[in-house]
């Protein structure tokens, strides 16, 4: 019996070769077709959805070269659903025809309060915004912000504050109204209104549900972006503005989106602008690249003029800022 040629034999493994690189693609790319976050292991690893679309143009570069058509067909498919995913973060999208005030909104994780009050005062003093979010604001914290000086640039807020990393707070240059804050998982989620001159009432939610580290936060944290208020006709011009621990790529997310929420990142194509981490971070003992989980979601209406991610000291989160215009009313 004649051995089997080695050119036939060598054509096999290449072909074995470049279908396997190929799988994981096209497993994560129907995984993120999925409209739910299926598994926990899958809530943390879709956050990095825009490194694997990256890698995911090198596909046909392997099946090209090796002649496998089918595998470059394949290969083209997975890397253009990928793109299709991420890019249109990139790309500045049309604003709505909105006349009101302006609204700048700032909003920053504080990492258990330890970023220096006066720090966020400086960045307030050099932003200029008119509502301000915070995730992560503990009672010393609030404290340490009002000896700053923050009541003379934003005089009316909402104190959510709790030790840890459970509490958020809202600050406001103009007059504002308490909501019923979010709580799940001892996170709580301010919420107030705004009262803009000019405009219809702003409802804000300082965001900030539960982590997914572990698997047992998974519901928490599915929990509080689950109550996270819709926009809806007739009703206050709502943003969400803070740490949603949470991508464009999450399922979650991308039912805020689909719920006519704009992402003001993605709206001025700066929608892969990474917030976190930005101190060094490893899991398992490999380094964990940035990813964009702090956000300012507007309701349909809402125009976004500008965006920006600004640094603060002794946080793991960059700050995020938006310029918006609102409608008028």
């Amino acid at each position: 019996m004649p051995a089997p040629c080695p050119g036939r034999r060598r054509r096999w493994w290449v072909g074995v070769l470049v279908w396997t690189s190929i799988a994981p693609f096209a497993a994560w790319a129907a995984l993120r077709l999925i409209p739910a976050d299926v598994h926990f292991q899958w809530i943390r690893a879709v956050a990095f959805t825009p490194y694997v679309a990256l890698a995911s143009a090198a596909l046909p570069l392997l099946a090209l070269p090796a002649r496998r058509w089918a595998a470059l067909v394949v290969s083209l498919a997975v890397a253009t659903t990928l793109a299709a995913c991420v890019l249109p973060r990139a790309v500045p999208a049309g604003a709505p025809a909105a006349a009101g005030p302006r609204l700048r909104v700032l909003s920053a994780n504080l990492k258990m309060g330890t970023v220096p009050p006066e720090k966020v005062v400086a960045l307030i003093r050099e932003l200029r915004p008119d509502v301000l979010t915070l995730q992560e604001l503990t009672p010393s914290a609030a404290a340490g912000l009002h000896a700053a000086g923050i009541g003379a640039l934003l005089p009316y807020g909402v104190d959510v504050s709790e030790p840890g990393a459970h509490g958020s707070g809202i600050y406001s240059r103009h007059p504002v109204a308490p909501g019923r804050h979010i709580r799940f998982g001892d996170f709580r989620q301010g919420v107030a209104t705004v009262r803009v001159p000019g405009a219809p009432e702003v409802a804000v939610v300082s965001v900030h549900p539960c982590a997914p580290r572990y698997a047992e936060r998974a519901p928490c944290w599915a929990e509080g972006l689950a109550a996270l208020p819709l926009p809806a006709p007739g009703g206050p011009v709502r943003i969400l503005a803070g740490d949603f621990n949470a991508t464009l790529d999450h399922a979650r997310m991308r039912r805020l989106l689909d719920a006519g929420y704009r992402d003001a990142a993605a709206m001025t194509g700066n929608g892969l602008a990474a917030t976190w981490p930005y101190e060094p971070w490893n899991f398992n003992g490999w380094s964990i690249p940035p990813v964009t989980l702090d956000h300012i979601l507007a309701a349909p209406g809402v125009a976004t003029r500008s965006f920006g991610v600004h640094p603060l000291p002794r946080t793991d989160h960059r700050a995020v800022f938006a310029e918006l215009t609102l409608p008028a009313r």
